[in-house]
Parts: C-alpha cells; structure tokens; sequence
C-alpha cells in the first residue's frame, strides 16, 4: 500500500475533491467546496491528509488561529476535521499524522487544542493533550423596547464584503477573542448561517446570532463603537427573554457562568498557555470552531 502526507494542496482539485468527499460521509453533508469557491479557504486551514493511490483516507486539519487573550496576542492551533475512511481504521493512521504535526508545529504556538468525541478520550492524552473545561455566559433579558434588528440574508457577494469591511473595524466584545481570521467566520456565514445576520441601525452593528423560541444565542457582534451589550441585546424586541452567549463577555455582570460542554465534545489542550483557561472561565467563540 502506497500511503503520503501531503498538505497545502487546496489548489489541486482532485486531492480537494477526495478531502470534501471524506469529509462529507464522515461528518454528515460537510464540505469546504463553497468556502473555496467563494474564496475563503486561506493558509489558516491547511488540511494534513495521507493518501492512498490518490485518494484520501484519512485526515487532521491544522488551524492558525490568533486570539487576543485579555488584552494579549496568543498564537494558537486548532486541529480540527478529524476522520478517516471507514477502511482504514484501526491502522494507525491519525496516529501517524498527529506525530507528525506535533513535530512541526509544537514549537510554533503558544497553545494547541482540539475538540474530540467521546469514542477517542484516551488518544489524545498521549500527545501530551489534557481535558478543559469551558465555561457558558447565559442571561435572563427584558425589555418594552421594539424590535429594531433586521436580518440581512447573506447569499451574495456583496453582502459579503458589506459584513467583512464591519468585522474589520469592529471593537471587541470578547476576553477571548479571535483575530485576523475572518475567513473562518465567513465559513459559517457564506454555509448554513446565511439566515443569521442582523443588523441594528440604532448601533450600527451585525449581529450573528440565532433564535429557538424565546431564547437567542449570539455568536458574535461587529460594531465600530463599544455600546453595552444590553442594549444591543434589546434591539431583538420583548419576545427575546434568555440569551446565550457564544463567547466570553467583557462585562459579566448578571450572566450565570456554567460549565459548558457539547454533547460528544471535549476540549483538549495542550501548552502552559492554558493553565489560566479554567480559572478565566473562557469559552472558545462558537464561530472560531473549525
């Protein structure tokens, strides 16, 4: 058997094809094709795969994600599109490419994590990774004020570049707040968050969130000026009365913290750098998950 690391080869569209078909039995319909259409897939996901006569079978994605940790730059990987074909497993595959990304990258970050599934807790920990706990910021919210925010579908180009100019001047509302990496939020955005961006003319701000009856999860916010988040939040009119957050608020002020963790979903990570995650109480922005 004729098996290769190879890397960087978003451009070939053979390789890119056999990665988006992996990935799609694997986790269900995912695929990156339109986010590289669109141009959005960038030199921030860089897929680490092995082959098998030209076709891939299995796969872990390095991500090159900054964040702006209260107040400081941190340099951190995010592995992440995890999976091999149905064929290969058990045959050391992941082993093989894990290895090799520890080898190459380790010395290159502040910090790596990952987010495994319940069926692979003792494969990680041999790579050095420990278990994190993450941490919700949830509210209760009441206002008489009206609904002010319209949402702004997001199924075209200009709408695109509409949104990206605000994220690139946007303050930040976040302790953990992920930077200069806009295209992975667009890959939500340009996917199946097409019908999550609101904008709030009173505040000049997009809003991505999304609604379930009476409780609204925000994932992010893009304004030029800082505005208390109660207001902003107000802007979705009286029927709104629980919100979530998707990240971890500057201001915590009246929100209940939990631990938080996704079903079939635990943290790992790895590096000095997180030893103050848990005591900071943080969570990954929801929009930073690749």
């Amino acid at each position: 058997m004729n098996t290769q690391i190879i890397k960087s080869y978003r451009s070939q569209d053979c390789l890119r094809h056999s990665f988006n078909a992996l990935a799609e039995k694997t986790f269900d319909g995912l695929h990156f094709e339109s986010w590289y259409q669109n141009g959005y897939w960038g030199d921030a996901y860089n897929p680490h795969s092995i082959t098998v006569d030209g076709e891939i079978v299995a796969n872990v994605s390095v991500n090159f994600i900054d964040f702006v940790w209260n107040g400081h730059k941190k340099h951190l990987i995010q592995l992440g599109t995890v999976m091999t074909e149905e064929r290969f497993r058990r045959q050391g595959l992941i082993r093989r490419i894990m290895q090799e990304i520890d080898s190459e990258y380790s010395h290159r970050a502040d910090g790596i994590y990952l987010f495994a599934n319940d069926s692979v807790l003792d494969f990680y920990p041999q790579f050095g990774f420990r278990k994190a706990m993450e941490y919700r910021y949830t509210k209760p919210i009441s206002t008489s004020q009206s609904r002010s925010v319209v949402q702004v579908p997001m199924n075209k180009k200009e709408d695109w570049q509409i949104l990206e100019s605000a994220m690139r001047q946007s303050v930040s509302y976040s302790r953990l707040d992920m930077t200069g990496n806009n295209n992975l939020i667009m890959f939500y955005i340009t996917g199946f968050m097409q019908d999550c961006v609101y904008y709030d003319k009173r505040h000049d701000s997009y809003i991505i969130a999304e609604t379930d009856a009476d409780t609204l999860t925000v994932h992010n916010i893009f304004s030029k000026e800082k505005y208390p988040l109660d207001d902003i939040l107000a802007a979705f009119g009286p029927e709104t009365r629980q919100v979530v957050l998707g990240f971890t608020p500057i201001d915590t002020e009246g929100y209940t913290v939990s631990p938080f963790r996704e079903e079939d979903c635990t943290l790992f990570v790895k590096g000095a750098v997180f030893d103050c995650f848990e005591q900071d109480r943080l969570i990954f922005p929801t929009l930073s998950h690749a």
